[in-house]
């Protein structure tokens, strides 16, 4: 099976209409299917009068299609905001996913839909499996789309729905869509009192919704259609004992406390900031991107992996995530990265990975001679763009946080580099010394990348090569002269078209340490108290399952351990993050929030102390 999701067989009616060949169904009907839309699923789930007085209200969607379900609510949310810092947040699942271009004619239908259409267009997601995000905050709205499989996407999800609308294909066409299986997993995701709306009534999908605990009640169709059903869950919500604490934190949060003015904190500040958070950030040093973060350049590219492991999938979605993040942003400009083989098992690793590529031919294609280019990459100016994404910030430098400053009761979260294991010794990260050397030109150059094993940059009159990654016991941060002379030995092998003029150019190393893990993932969530959670969970060294909540130091949060890829990580940690803090669905699958949870390196040592 391939790596990407499959495209629809997309056909088109004389009337514009598109349907899926596949199946032999409509997406939606050209003459009624906005107004569908508006009485299936917005009425059926009795929007928008359901989030008056609200400050957030969460929609999920089976069969996110052209996207028409969305824009409908999206549309309704700008007319109803029931309060000017209110959220609404549509999550859907979809495992044909269209082009952009396809959705862009579909949707071409509807002029009464005004801007929306166009704004959804120019985000449109990725063709990738995986969870992507993609926000408006000036009004208030956030998408979620989970690209795959259903039968995997569901119950991978981490969301509480107040409203769902069951839009995939006709169930006689489509059966994987209302598959039995899929109703308790809906169940488990549904916040007590949701409301179900869905155009069928056949009776596979009214039995089977029933015996998962559903009040099902067929009701008057829409045109053609006599019937459609509303489905009532009376509750109560599931739970299920939460071994990384992942759990929303308690009580709803106003202000936040970030503590790190690198690219980590300053992503965390702008998403909170811009979720209406009243954000503070702490920095040690006296200016933002003081440590690892302040390199001249920095690149944001993607790590891809020859499996489809769970690990190979969210370095993907941190990747998108970052890409969709720092777009139009001060400091950022795209750019394209050839990336030769460093030695045979890599050359072996992007074999495999053109073979079966996880990203489509619009982001990912061969080199002639070997590699692969990768297409829509940024090559980033760190301390123009962290300015800015600290911009209306109050951020506070010169000052060394203690944990005992937690005191006041404001959640904090931890974005402080390699210093995390000074606030919280039992965390296992390690710091690594990388050094760059920097050049200055007098030829302004177009964006230029290139990478294999290092890796060279170019954009303005900046130029930048390397990086080293030595060890590192805690004591001072230097330059020295034999990382140099790794670095100047990889500008040769690397051979960009100006490093004769950067050679003869002033050259200025700059070194920084990156915090990282053993297994090379970030640490993004919840603080677990340490003591406690080895005595709960101490069964797991005796090889027993123990099913219990981790135990978390009340509002503590971390977002570390990035490693040499804090630009691509960092914006995908702020979304987690928000997520947690403020109770909204999650923006990345239950197995990457396992992956990055701080509570996986003790469940971890336990294992390993069998």
């Amino acid at each position: 099976m391939s790596r990407l999701p499959p495209r629809p067989n997309l056909g088109w009616k004389d009337d514009g209409t598109p349907v899926d060949d596949r199946v032999g169904d409509v997406y939606f009907s050209r003459h009624d299917g906005l107004e569908e839309s508006r009485t299936v699923f917005l009425k059926g789930c009795g929007l928008p009068e359901r989030w008056a007085g609200r400050d957030n209200f969460t929609i999920g969607e089976l069969g996110f299609g052209t996207g028409l379900n969305f824009l409908a609510a999206w549309q309704a949310w700008r007319v109803h905001r029931p309060l000017p810092g209110a959220w609404l947040h549509f999550v859907s699942f979809e495992g044909f996913p269209l082009d952009a271009a396809d959705a862009a004619r579909a949707l071409s239908a509807w002029p009464d839909l005004g801007d929306l259409p166009a704004k959804l267009v120019a985000a449109w997601p990725e063709r990738a499996k995986g969870v992507q995000r993609i926000v408006w905050p000036e009004d208030g709205v956030s998408l979620t789309l989970h690209l795959g499989e259903i039968s995997t996407a569901l119950p991978q999800s981490r969301l509480k729905a107040d409203a769902w609308f069951l839009d995939g294909f006709s169930p006689a066409k489509n059966s994987e869509m209302w598959d039995a299986a899929l109703w308790p997993e809906l169940r488990a995701r549904c916040s007590r009192g949701a409301i179900l709306s869905t155009f069928t009534v056949a009776g596979a999908v009214r039995r089977g919704l029933g015996e998962a605990g559903f009040e099902v009640a067929k009701v008057p169709g829409f045109a053609f259609k006599r019937e459609r059903l509303e489905v009532k869950f009376p509750g109560p919500e599931e739970t299920v004992p939460d071994m990384y604490g992942l759990r929303p934190y308690e009580p709803p949060v106003d202000r936040v406390r970030v503590i790190g003015a690198g690219i980590a904190g300053a992503c965390a500040a702008r998403v909170l900031s811009d979720r209406g958070m009243d954000v503070e950030v702490i920095e040690a040093m006296s200016a933002p991107a003081g440590q690892a973060s302040g390199n001249r350049l920095a690149l944001v590219m993607p790590r891809l992996d020859a499996g489809d492991t769970d690990q190979a999938r969210l370095l993907i979605d941190a990747y998108l995530a970052a890409r969709r993040f720092y777009s139009g942003r001060p400091g950022v400009v795209e750019t394209e990265v050839a990336q030769r083989p460093k030695d045979e098992r890599e050359a072996d690793r992007i074999g495999k990975v053109l073979a079966d590529p996880p990203l489509g031919l619009e982001n990912l294609e061969a080199l002639a001679g070997g590699g692969q280019l990768h297409k829509g990459t940024l090559i980033l100016e760190p301390r123009r763009l962290i300015a800015s994404l600290m911009d209306g910030i109050k951020v506070t430098y010169g000052r060394q946080f203690e944990l005992a400053d937690m005191q006041d009761g404001t959640p904090t979260l931890l974005a402080a580099g390699h210093t995390l294991c000074k606030l919280l010794p039992w965390v296992n990260v390690i710091g690594r010394q990388g050094q760059v050397e920097c050049a200055s030109s007098a030829l302004d150059a177009p964006p230029s990348a290139i990478a294999s094993g290092h890796y060279a940059l170019a954009s303005g009159h900046d130029r930048l090569w390397g990086a080293t990654f030595e060890a590192w016991s805690d004591g001072d941060v230097a330059a020295s002269d034999a990382a140099r002379a790794e670095n100047m030995a990889a500008l040769e092998r690397l051979a960009p078209y100006w490093r004769q003029d950067a050679k003869s150019s002033v050259i200025t190393s700059r070194t920084g340490v990156r915090a990282t893990t053993p297994d090379r993932l970030p640490l993004i969530g919840a603080v677990p108290e340490h003591g406690r959670a080895v005595e709960i969970f101490d069964g797991v060294r005796h090889g027993q399952k123990v099913r219990a909540d981790a135990p978390l130091v009340e509002g503590l949060y971390i977002s570390g351990g990035l490693g040499s890829r804090g630009f691509t990580w960092a914006p995908w940690a702020g979304e987690i993050l928000a997520a947690q803090l403020l109770g909204e669905p999650a923006p990345a699958s239950e197995s990457a929030l396992q992956a990055v949870s701080p509570m996986r390196q003790i469940l971890r040592d336990l294992k390993r102390s069998q």
